[in-house]
This record gives structure tokens, C-alpha cells and sequence, in this order.
């Protein structure tokens, strides 16, 4: 079974690599990417009967990547670090998902499943799984010390962390403080319209009031929000894009 890997992660792709050589050799790993483009050219190039598709990517999401391939036939395992966010939706396809860390027999099982399930009948069920992600509730919900509050994301501004430790700033002046690490909530909010420009912080894009080419965001409250030399090429791409429509 010709298998690609799309996972943005080099380690998670190799672990998986790894696993796959142990405990199944009728799959044969023949590409590795870890953005939607490049996945796009190896797919239409090596027509693989299986993918692992992790569900955020370098310029993407898991659906931008089946949006243009949607005219290959292939079986998809699903990968996601996120349970609570992505499996909400995965479940109601019934579609085929590994965790991150990815675990031995989490893997068995979902090879198992996804050989016996015809190309066509998946495809019904991932676009079963995409219009279910495309309605999501568009809140998130956060464990407080004695409470939990509700966020609505469209008024949600940045994130900001320190000391394993994660506060929310919204539009209306109220902040929050959760007693988790902002790369618990990453996955969560780099699907819609959010990115990550530093460690230390989560913008929304429907704030931002300009860019700096020094490497500053202004928010349309005036905060400023750094964008580290690592991340800034990445920043400035989905920016840009982000600002097209």
C-alpha cells in the first residue's frame, strides 16, 4: 500500500515511519511533507492508496489539501494533537484519526479499519467530517479557577503566555487566565483565523491593524505583539494571504 505522510512536524513524521517499518509491511512510505503545496504536488505525482494527514498545516488545513486532490482516490488516516477540538468532529464522519504522540495500537487499529473501508464510502464520510468542521461553535471554553467561562473566538484578540501559564485577551477589555501552556490551545485556534507569531503569543488576523517590517504587529487596540525571526516568514506568507480577499 503506497502511503504518504503529510505531518508538519519532521519528528512526528519519523516516529510514525518508525512504527509503520515495525508493525505493518505491506505499507510502503514513498513521500513525506509537512505543507499543503508541497503534499499536493507529491500526491498528484505518486498517487498514494493512503495518506496520514495531520489536520494543521505549514500554509494549511487537512481540507485545503483534500479540496485539491479531490480528484485522487485514496484512504486517509487523520492525525491530530488536539482530542477535544478535532475528534468532536472526526467522530460524527466516522472517519479514521490517530493522536499525537501516536501510539502502537492506536495505529494498528486505524490501519485495520481504514483497509477494510472502500475509497468511495471514506470520501462520503470525510465530507460528512468537513461540513461538521466548517459548522463548529466558534467558542471555547476555558477552565478558570473557580469557573468555567465561555470565549466567543470572533472576540477573542490574542493569547499571551508566560511561565506554563496562557492569558486571553478579548475585544470587550476582559482577560483571562488558565493554568495551561498556549501550546495546549494552538491547534484549537491556528484552524480558523488565528497564528502563532512568537511563542509567547496567538493573534487573531481579524485584528491585526498593520505589520512591521522591523517584525511588529499592531493590533487595532494598539497592543503590539512580536513576531520572532524563526516564525516571521511563515507570518508574513499567511498574512499577506490572509489580507488578499
Amino acid at each position: 500500500m503506497k502511503t504518504l505522510i503529510v505531518e508538519d512536524k519532521a519528528y512526528i513524521r519519523q516516529a510514525l515511519l518508525n512504527l509503520l517499518l515495525l508493525i505493518d509491511t505491506e505499507v510502503e512510505v514513498i513521500g513525506e511533507c509537512g505543507a499543503v503545496s508541497d503534499a499536493v504536488i507529491v500526491a498528484n505525482a505518486c498517487q498514494p492508496e493512503l495518506i496520514f494527514l495531520d489536520i494543521n498545516l505549514l500554509d494549511g488545513t487537512a481540507f485545503d489539501f483534500l479540496e485539491q486532490t479531490e480528484h485522487l482516490t485514496f484512504k486517509i488516516i487523520f492525525i491530530t494533537a488536539y482530542e477535544e477540538y478535532a475528534l468532536k468532529a472526526l467522530k460524527i464522519g466516522a472517519v479514521d484519526y490517530i493522536l499525537k504522540p501516536v501510539d502502537v495500537e492506536d495505529l494498528k487499529m486505524a490501519l485495520h479499519k481504514v483497509k477494510s473501508l472502500p475509497v468511495e464510502e471514506q470520501k462520503k464520510q470525510i465530507n460528512t467530517v468537513k461540513e461538521a468542521w466548517a459548522g463548529e461553535d466558534s467558542k471555547l471554553i476555558l477552565s478558570l479557577h473557580d469557573s468555567f467561562q465561555v470565549v466567543d473566538l470572533n472576540e477573542l484578540l490574542f493569547c499571551e503566555s508566560d511561565k506554563g501559564y496562557t492569558t486571553f485577551y478579548c475585544s470587550d477589555g476582559k482577560k483571562y487566565l488558565v493554568s495551561k501552556t498556549i501550546k495546549e490551545f494552538e491547534e484549537r485556534l491556528t484552524a480558523t483565523n488565528f497564528i502563532r507569531p512568537h511563542q509567547s503569543f496567538i493573534v487573531n488576523l481579524n485584528y491585526i491593524d498593520k505589520y512591521e517590517k522591523s517584525g511588529v504587529i499592531y493590533l487595532k487596540n494598539g497592543k503590539k505583539i512580536p513576531v520572532s525571526s524563526r516564525k516571521k516568514e511563515h507570518f508574513v506568507a499567511t498574512f499577506l494571504n490572509w489580507n488578499k480577499g
